[in-house]
This record gives C-alpha cells, sequence and structure tokens, in this order.
C-alpha cells in the first residue's frame, strides 16, 4: 500500500492543515519510510493557524505526557499535540527539521529514535531496531 492511500494518511490530509504548521512525530515516520504500516494513530504536532484550526474540531485535553494539550481526531485515530515531549524540540524546530514524504511533513528518523531510547519502553524496542538498521544501510 502506498502511503498516499494508508487511512491515517488519507484522514490527516481531510484536515487540510496548513503544511507549513505541522508535522507528523510518534510512530508516523516509520510508515512514512516503509518500516511499520500497523500504525494504530497518527501524532501531529501543531502551532499556529494548523492548530487553530484543529481547536475548532474539538476541545484540546492534557497531553499523557502532562507537558501541553492535545486534540483527540477521529476517535483517536489522529491525535494533535500543541508540543512534543518534555525536553524535547519545540514544535518549531520540529518542523524546520521536517522531511517531505509524499507532500507531508514528517520528523526525521533519528528524532524518533532518540525519543524512543529516552523513553526506553518495552513496545518501542522494535522500533528502535527497524530505525537503527534502516539508518546504517543508508
Amino acid at each position: 500500500m502506498e502511503l498516499s492511500q494508508h487511512p491515517l494518511i488519507e484522514k490527516l490530509r481531510s484536515l487540510q492543515l496548513p503544511l507549513s504548521d505541522f508535522v507528523v512525530a510518534g510512530s508516523g515516520p516509520l510508515l512514512a519510510h516503509g518500516l511499520r504500516y500497523d500504525v494504530g494513530d497518527l501524532d501531529v504536532v501543531a502551532r499556529g493557524t494548523a492548530w487553530k484550526l484543529v481547536l475548532d474540531l474539538d476541545d484540546p485535553v492534557l497531553a499523557p505526557s502532562g507537558h501541553g494539550q492535545m486534540v483527540l481526531l477521529f476517535d483517536g485515530a489522529i491525535e494533535v499535540f500543541d508540543r512534543w515531549l518534555p525536553d524535547g524540540k519545540s514544535p518549531d524546530e520540529l518542523i524546520a527539521d521536517a522531511e517531505i514524504i509524499e507532500g507531508i511533513p514528517f520528523c526525521s528518523l533519528r528524532d524518533v529514535l532518540d525519543w524512543k531510547m529516552r523513553s526506553d519502553r518495552r513496545k518501542d524496542r522494535s522500533d528502535i531496531e527497524l530505525i537503527k538498521d534502516h539508518l546504517r544501510k543508508r
């Protein structure tokens, strides 16, 4: 399946967020690079106009990290955050460093690797190995 045909990407595109004001984070970059296809949701970091558009769709709630706010869209299939992880890059930095893949800004795999290694969650260990292997081959 091509990235543009993935149901989560179709939902994201339907929001028509300005490309200069968001970036796909979390495991979304693994989907974009073809490393995983079974991504359960997309984590999006938004600022400016993109964040304002999302606020028009639903009320924000506290992010699970306790750092910032998030808006759940499409029954949680798209989670839009006003900032990413504590002690991480700002939304402006994440967006500036984004890789554009099929017209969508994604966080770099190096950033994803850094977050997943710092979080040290059991569920991230296979992703860490996938990313390391991918980066070695490049």
